[in-house]
């Protein structure tokens, strides 16, 4: 039977209701089911199968990228082995996370924060792993976490292909905190790991902070320039004042090299649209800024060449609405990937 864009989805059928497997898709997402260093509410372990099952509901039509379901979307299987490692050593990151951190005369929490950063080291291989496998193959590569860790082995593959990168980086946190809580790890740290770990990302552009540290900013203002930040407080006085959001969306875009990555973590919006995600902060971006924002990207002759879409947690009493907003915002990051192929 004829595939049916139209219709209702089938039980049983892929991401967004589509037929397609890994080898007939264009587009492959990695779903990523681990939270082990979350370190106030959890449950993005659980953002992949929200995300796949609100899929199911989109419509496929796009008035901005029109039709990016026909060159073929596919979502892994979400990995059981990575579950069962995030399980385990969120376990073992309880004890630390309930301490406050490593703290001295306390050995039994430095060897568990050892431990997790092994677990973490686990996944982030496995991570750059499957995506430079996905990238060789000539797969555009999407990542669905989980906490935003696991992001750091797909920058690391995109990084290592595209020499030079950009990293576009929504959020409503920094992320450059140096191992926090006593875990190198942490969510709090993967852009401090991308900045020190993979000197192929060229330049770090931050949009939304609204909650960071001192030494964070600090760390930010002592790049010379590879990192760049718009705080949440600066975007809403320029609006305020009268200045458009497309004005200011030049301005964050125009640091950017050639191709981007985009890292986005959905607590960089409005928290109304993602009311269940680990830390939300008030204030944010709304839907229709942050799809103007990515798709700036490929207006401006910029490629972007693949994303991350992490901390996704569903309602824990059933409600689907993250899981819905979550998909939504997925399907726009497929859409302009690839119009800017």
């Amino acid at each position: 039977m004829a595939f049916d864009p139209s219709a209702a989805a089938q039980p049983g059928s892929g991401v967004f209701g589509l037929p397609h497997s890994a080898d007939e898709a264009a587009v492959v997402l990695v779903p990523v089911p681990f939270e082990a260093t979350t370190s106030y509410g959890g449950g993005a372990a659980r953002g992949p199968e929200a995300i796949l099952e609100a899929s199911r509901q989109i419509d496929l039509f796009d008035v901005e990228t029109g039709r990016p379901y026909e060159a073929g979307i596919h979502m892994l299987p979400i990995p059981e082995d990575i579950a069962l490692l995030d399980r385990e050593a969120s376990a073992t990151a309880a004890v630390v996370i309930e301490a406050g951190g490593v703290l001295p005369g306390r050995p039994e929490l430095a060897q568990a924060a050892r431990d997790v950063d092994r677990a973490c080291e686990r996944v982030n291989a496995w991570v750059e792993e499957q995506v430079s496998a996905l990238l060789a193959g000539g797969k555009q590569v999407g990542l669905v976490g989980g906490d935003h860790s696991t992001a750091l082995g797909a920058i690391a593959a995109h990084a290592r292909r595209w020499p030079g990168l950009g990293v576009l980086h929504v959020d409503a946190h920094a992320d450059l905190r140096v191992a926090f809580e006593g875990f190198t790890y942490s969510h709090a740290s993967v852009l401090y790991n991308v900045a020190e770990r993979l000197p192929e990302v060229s330049r770090i552009v931050q949009v939304g902070l609204r909650d960071l540290s001192e030494d964070e900013h600090a760390y930010a203002d002592a790049s010379r320039g590879r990192i760049v930040q718009h705080a949440d407080a600066d975007l809403a006085r320029a609006r305020f004042e009268g200045e458009s959001w497309a004005a200011r969306v030049r301005k964050i875009v125009e640091p950017l090299p050639r191709d981007v990555y985009v890292s986005f973590d959905i607590d960089g919006l409005d928290p109304t649209l993602c009311p269940h995600t680990g830390t939300p902060v008030p204030g944010g971006l709304s839907f229709q800024e942050a799809a103007y924002l990515v798709a700036a990207i490929v207006r401006s002759g910029r490629r972007l060449v693949g994303f991350d879409l992490v901390e996704v947690a569903p309602d824990p009493n059933g409600g689907e609405w993250d899981g819905n907003v979550g998909a939504r915002l997925l399907y726009k990051l497929i859409g302009w990937m690839r119009k800017s192929r």
